[in-house]
């Protein structure tokens, strides 16, 4: 090709020559890149699998567009005697650079694959997939001192031998995230959508990514905090995992009685209640229980302090239990109960403990309020008030009767 083009000036001929190899090279890489891409990608979009598509997408294909510059100034390297080794060297590191590059979007087209699967979000493999690229990088980076000093790769390699310690020093970071990584992994302790509190460092969110080095967290006011791997296993840390697996979310919160407003049942309470119909069976179980103990011990009735008698907070925590179990929002197959707290200067607790049959924040939240604004809202149909701190209304009240007085 080149003879046609010779000129009696021999600098004029390596001139054409080099701007013959720079048109073809130039003219190979946008062949490749604009007219044999097309081609592969109406091939891979007609095939009936996904992978191709996802390779293609990740620009696997396209490293080709590089290599074959490559190629045309290898076998131009030929007409240039004096400059073929060093131009070979240069090709050598280049055509290297390009495999690198190839290997490295194989990876992350296999790792987009693996994402597209839903056993992706139990077992990540992005850690993995990274320190396969740094032992890429690592091995990438030895090749090519070597092939510019001219000297063996195993060479190269036995003379780090002695920097093992600066090494270990330098990736610290990477080996310690590596090991945490398996760990993770292995004990199935954190998952890509886990929700995971860590207070220490302000992470209160989803888990949106697992790396080798870091995991982001997607908090709750959409800021996002990034974790060192490692932490996860040097530190505590709470997985809500077990809570969204058993679709049941936890209420547990007092309700505050002033204790001044608790006493026996009289009559006309007791035939109040009869008309409520969660109570109308545990009435009728209680009241028979009660009047069968007190004639069997003689129980003297003529004085409440006798014997066993029903009480408006016994009959309300029946009530609030009875309410619970008939809520169409309580998980039936988990633990509800209602039970009284020690008295303490801020009245008698009754703590409602059972768990909503939704997961969902914004739901159980709606849930949880609709319950006890029912609650609180019956309780002066029992007699009972709940405890609050004064307020500036309750003294205004209070101050006129003082003055008076």
């Amino acid at each position: 090709m080149f003879s046609l083009l010779e000129h009696q000036n021999p600098y004029i001929n390596e001139l054409i020559r080099l701007g013959v190899v720079i048109v073809v090279a130039i003219a190979s890489y946008y062949v490749v890149r604009y007219i044999l891409m097309r081609v592969i990608r109406y091939t891979v979009y007609q095939t009936r699998t996904r992978w191709d598509e996802i390779f293609f997408e990740k620009g696997v294909f396209h490293v080709l567009a590089y290599l074959a510059p490559l190629i045309v100034f290898h076998h131009a390297a030929a007409y240039y005697p004096d400059l073929e080794l060093i131009l070979r060297k240069i090709l050598s590191v280049l055509f290297f650079i390009v495999f690198c590059a190839f290997i490295n979007r194989v990876l992350g087209g296999i790792h987009a694959i693996y994402a597209s699967y839903p056993v992706s979000q139990k077992k990540p493999i992005k850690g993995y997939l990274q320190i396969l690229k740094l032992i890429i990088y690592l091995v990438g980076i030895i090749v090519l001192v070597s092939i510019l000093l001219g000297r063996s790769p195993l060479g190269i390699i036995g003379g780090l031998g002695a920097m093992t310690a600066v090494i270990l020093l330098i990736f610290r970071d990477t080996i310690l995230s590596f090991i945490a990584s398996i760990q993770l992994m292995t004990n199935d302790m954190v998952r890509v959508g886990d929700w995971i509190e860590m207070p220490q460092y302000n992470a209160d969110g989803d888990v949106v990514e697992m790396a080798l080095h870091t995991v982001k967290v997607r908090n709750f006011d959409r800021t996002i905090t990034t974790i060192p791997t490692y932490k996860l296993i040097e530190d505590s840390f709470r997985n809500w995992r077990g809570m969204m697996e058993t679709g049941g979310r936890r209420i547990m919160r007092d309700i505050l009685i002033d204790q001044s407003s608790i006493r026996f049942c009289d009559e006309a309470m007791l035939q109040k209640f009869e008309n409520i119909h969660l109570l109308q069976d545990y009435l009728k179980e209680k009241k028979k229980d009660l009047a069968e103990y007190n004639a069997a011990h003689n129980i003297d009735d003529s004085s409440l302090v006798n014997g066993r008698h029903l009480t408006n907070i016994g009959t309300y925590r029946a009530y609030v239990e009875a309410y619970l179990e008939n809520h169409p929002k309580i998980h039936k197959g988990l633990l509800h109960m209602v039970r009284q707290m020690p008295p303490s200067p801020q009245g008698v607790a009754l703590q409602i403990y059972a768990f909503t049959n939704d997961t969902n924040w914004v739901n159980y939240e709606n849930i949880q309020a609709d319950i006890f604004d029912h609650l609180l809202s019956v309780l002066p149909e029992f007699g009972l008030r709940r405890y609050q701190y004064p307020t500036g209304d309750d003294v205004r009240t209070v101050l006129p009767s003082l003055r008076k007085e």
